[in-house]
């Protein structure tokens, strides 16, 4: 986490209907847990409970619809700036309390596939050139607006 300690926020379960620049439509879920900066106070207290944790769950669980095969983000941040959603690298079980270290995401083209840029490059290549056809920036057209034509 961004601190020493972190305080629970909400847990959010948010449905994405998405559709790349090539056009491929994509749909998926995730569960994000949000987390606040907690004073000093909160840190003399300790760390929320695995039971804590779970008692509060099963209360959402039962009043919105939180998928089991959801894609798990937890969203830290301070009230001054930007939050941030952070992938789930991997879980540490102690006997009363869970570890779970994060990663921040890195930014992919979702149409690299159908350009023939490998799964995981990021960076742009001449497969995913502006001049490929495929995802390049668009250009405006006479009063477009934002590039988009």
């Amino acid at each position: 986490m961004r601190g020493l300690y972190q305080r629970f926020g909400t847990i959010k379960a948010v449905s994405i209907e998405a559709i790349d620049c090539g056009g491929k439509a994509a749909s998926w879920h995730e569960t994000v847990i949000q987390l606040m900066d907690g004073s000093a106070e909160d840190a003399a207290d300790g760390f929320m409970t695995n039971r804590k944790f779970l008692a509060i769950y099963d209360r959402v669980r039962a009043k919105i619809p939180v998928r089991d095969e959801a894609e798990v983000r937890f969203e830290s941040g301070k009230a001054q700036l930007a939050a941030l959603q952070d992938h789930v690298t991997y879980l540490e079980m102690q006997p009363e309390h869970l570890i779970v270290y994060l990663r921040q995401p890195g930014v992919q083209c979702k149409a690299g596939e159908s350009c023939g840029v490998p799964t995981g490059e990021t960076a742009v290549t001449d497969r995913c050139a502006p001049d490929s056809g495929c995802c390049g920036p668009a250009t405006a057209s006479p009063g477009g607006a934002g590039g988009f034509s």
